[in-house]
């Protein structure tokens, strides 16, 4: 779509208002509003001017003036204003340079993907996540200097069943048996539809809707495959509309990784595979239908992974799901079938065209841009220096002997440990300058200031039932 398409899009629209959103660093949408005369063909060179110290983990007060410069092929209407608006996604430049901003994840992901073109091995690389999520009906939380607590709660919670409804129905999924029966257990049927139904309206191809595992509204709906940045894209579309849907009707969604105690956490399998001039490099003869390259990309991921884990296990949360001895995937091994390994081989098709790996270890709570580049040059890695990923894990994870176990290597226990991996392990992602040394700094140096210590400093309620006492 041009400028002039947009343009026409938004007179047959009716559209009154623009909506300019971009990333933070972090990973949250930001956006502002101008109206629709204020946008013409210039609009889309020029850009506008707003304050970069505003936003998370970017400029410095004395450097504050940047760009946001709309992307004329993110055009889409959007579902929820009141008043007739078009939104466009942005990209960030320097106003006096106009160089792109290295901070600006949405730039990340276009680099990958130039990178990947430079490599000579692919010209396409397809990701498709399985983001799940909660749909939660009341959610109260607060933290002070002498309190904290958090109380989240669903229609569907098991812990309800002696709660005076009237009247109680019942009809709540049991702890990790929501996979998934039908209503009337299954509350949220219709919403996640209407959810399916609003993300097609947006362009955005959608394979399946279902409840998930844990109780208390965990949910998947899953979007076809795309290619790298525009399933990034996709991905802000997809939490804003989810996020919008569940809002309007009295609900609220999260994709917080770990929300219940005792139940299935909240993760993103996240699904890649390289193309070539039409045709995917990864179907072949060797394990499980997948090619050398395929084999090598896996041992891209395993020797890479904690230091990927900074980027698509970005919070401390995400550590609460990752942790062994509970079906989490945080085993460094591949599989066909193994559901605790990090890497999977979809077996679902014999078709080459849906031969991909599937990484079960990041989680939605995660910046996509980021996350999904650093997959990629982690697979990329693995093929330039044929990395082998060595035999894989068909056996079931919690028969083998502590001999074996031991061998076994994990996902990083903790955001701070995923970070010193990412500050030891980062050359593979400054190939191409896909990654600066600016960007990794920035996000080391935030997460730890802002999220790490910020965690780290608060007396958490168990300590107090096991320490009080002493």
């Amino acid at each position: 779509m041009t400028p002039k398409d947009v343009l026409d899009m938004a007179k047959e629209n009716g559209a009154k208002i623009v909506d300019l959103r971009f990333m933070d660093f972090p990973g949250l949408w930001q956006h502002f509003s101008v109206p629709v005369g204020e946008l013409d063909e210039s609009s889309f060179e020029d850009g506008y001017g707003f304050d970069g110290s505003s936003i998370r983990g970017w400029q410095p007060i004395n450097a504050s003036d940047m760009l946001v410069v709309p992307d004329p092929t993110t055009a889409k209407m959007d579902p929820f204003y009141e008043v007739p608006t078009l939104t466009l996604i942005c990209d960030i430049e320097d106003p006096i340079t106009r160089e792109s901003y290295t901070r600006d994840p949405r730039y990340i992901a276009k680099k990958a993907e130039a990178y990947l073109k430079t490599t000579g091995i692919g010209d396409t690389a397809f990701i498709g996540p399985e983001a799940e999520f909660f749909i939660f009906d009341d959610v109260k939380f607060e933290s002070g200097r002498n309190f904290a607590f958090y109380d989240v709660d669903s229609i569907e919670g098991i812990w309800n069943t002696g709660r005076d409804e009237g009247p109680n129905l019942a009809y709540k999924p049991r702890h990790k048996e929501g996979y998934f029966p039908v209503p009337p257990m299954d509350k949220f049927q219709d919403l996640r539809t209407e959810m399916l139904l609003t993300l097609e309206s947006l362009g955005i191809a959608i394979e399946a809707q279902h409840h998930e595992v844990a109780t208390a509204g965990q949910a998947e709906i899953d979007m076809r495959f795309q290619p790298l940045l525009q399933m990034a894209d996709q991905l802000m579309w997809f939490k804003y509309v989810l996020k919008n849907v569940a809002y309007r009707h009295g609900h609220t969604v999260t994709f917080m990784p770990k929300p219940l105690f005792e139940d299935n956490g909240t993760g993103m399998h996240t699904h890649i595979s390289i193309w070539k001039d039409g045709k995917p490099l990864f179907a072949g003869d060797k394990y499980a239908g997948v090619s050398q390259e395929a084999l090598y990309a896996i041992g891209g991921i395993l020797k890479h992974c904690k230091a990927i884990c900074a980027f698509s296990n970005p919070t401390t949360n995400s550590y609460k799901r990752l942790v062994p001895g509970f079906e989490a995937p945080v085993n460094l091994a591949y599989s066909s079938r193994n559901r605790s390994a990090a890497v999977r081989i979809p077996m679902y098709s014999a078709s080459p065209k849906a031969k991909r790996i599937e990484f079960r270890t990041p989680d939605p709570s995660c910046n996509g841009y980021l996350a999904f580049s650093a997959v990629l040059m982690a697979v990329l890695d693995g093929i330039e220096n044929k990395i082998d990923p060595g035999d894989p894990l068909d056996k079931n994870i919690y028969d083998l002997p502590p001999e074996e176990l031991a061998e076994l290597d994990s996902a990083p226990g903790s955001l701070e440990e995923a970070l010193a991996s990412l500050e030891a392990d980062q050359e593979f992602l400054l190939k191409g300058d896909v990654f600066t040394k600016d960007a990794i700094d920035m996000w080391i140096e935030y997460k730890m200031e802002n999220e790490v210590n910020d965690v780290k400093l608060r007396p958490h309620p168990q300590e107090f039932f096991l320490y009080f006492d002493i």
